[in-house]
């Protein structure tokens, strides 16, 4: 009489044996020793009390009893995988994905990524910078976000997996009554000694601020004041005004009301995002 519990290991066993028909390439499939994969499959087969499988030194084929076992080890593991999923902690949990700010080319990996993978749910969060994310994703409390790794401690970036994503051109965010808000482009070379808002003392976003810094530097630009940490688009936007600088921004980045944004060019400084 057949056991009242047969191992999931044996019928995975069976059926890698039968879909193969050769003992070697079963075990490979397996990632196991072919003695063991043998061992497994006599086990069954003292289990079932059946000969499943007629071996040649030519060829391996399936007896009428492992025909008959087939499909049945085919159901049984097929709801061993889905009792499995049903009970994984990972697959039922959302994945929280920080974007920094909507529209921008964090938000359209995002969108794809949900066309890719309906079946998970990924749920965005609209914070500030990814030396901040960084932080939570190590302490296990965020599971992805964008912006440049490079401007990151080694020792940060160290404990994350990174992935380029893209070059994004930088811009100018200017006040409407600013002189330079009329033109289609602006060159750097014309912010020589301009004062420009790039996240100076918010230490969530340090890695632009030192990008901001390598660019200024080479250009005569000066960095602007800390502000007051803003978070919302319209805190952000009144704590802007109030400054009444520009702002270092990129080509996608979301308009403000009383603003215009300008690409800078000559030569054109890109963001590196992963």
């Amino acid at each position: 009489m057949p056991p009242a519990d047969t191992d999931p290991r044996l019928l995975r066993a069976f059926l890698a044996v039968a879909d193969e028909l050769h003992f070697t390439r079963a075990a490979a499939r397996l990632f196991v020793a072919q003695q063991a994969l043998s061992r497994d499959i006599r086990r069954l087969e003292r289990e079932l009390g059946a000969e499943l499988f007629v071996r040649t030194t030519r060829q391996v084929a399936l007896t009428p009893d492992g025909e008959r076992l087939l499909p049945y080890a085919r159901r049984v593991l097929d709801a061993h995988a889905e009792l499995v999923g049903a009970f994984s902690g990972a697959a039922a949990r959302p994945l929280l994905v920080d974007l920094n700010s909507d529209g921008a080319t964090a938000a359209r990996v995002l969108g794809r990524a949900r066309e890719l993978v309906p079946e998970c749910e990924l749920m965005a969060r609209f914070e500030s910078g990814l030396t901040w994310a960084a932080a939570e994703i190590l302490a296990g409390r965020l599971d992805a976000s964008f912006g440049r790794a490079a401007g990151l401690a080694p020792a940060v970036r160290a404990g994350l997996s990174t992935h380029p994503v893209r070059y994004e051109p930088m811009a100018l965010m200017l006040p409407l009554s600013h002189p330079l808000a009329e033109r289609e482009t602006v060159a750097l070379a014309e912010l020589s000694g301009e004062t420009v808002y790039a996240g100076a003392g918010n230490e969530r976003t340090r890695e632009w601020t030192d990008l901001a810094a390598s660019l200024f530097a080479e250009w005569g630009i000066v960095m602007a004041p800390p502000v007051p940490l803003a978070v919302g688009v319209a805190e952000f936007q009144r704590v802007m005004e109030k400054g009444g600088h520009p702002v270092l921004a990129v080509v996608d980045f979301p308009p403000l009301p009383g603003t215009v944004l300008r690409p800078l060019v000559d030569p054109v400084p890109l963001s590196p995002v992963s």
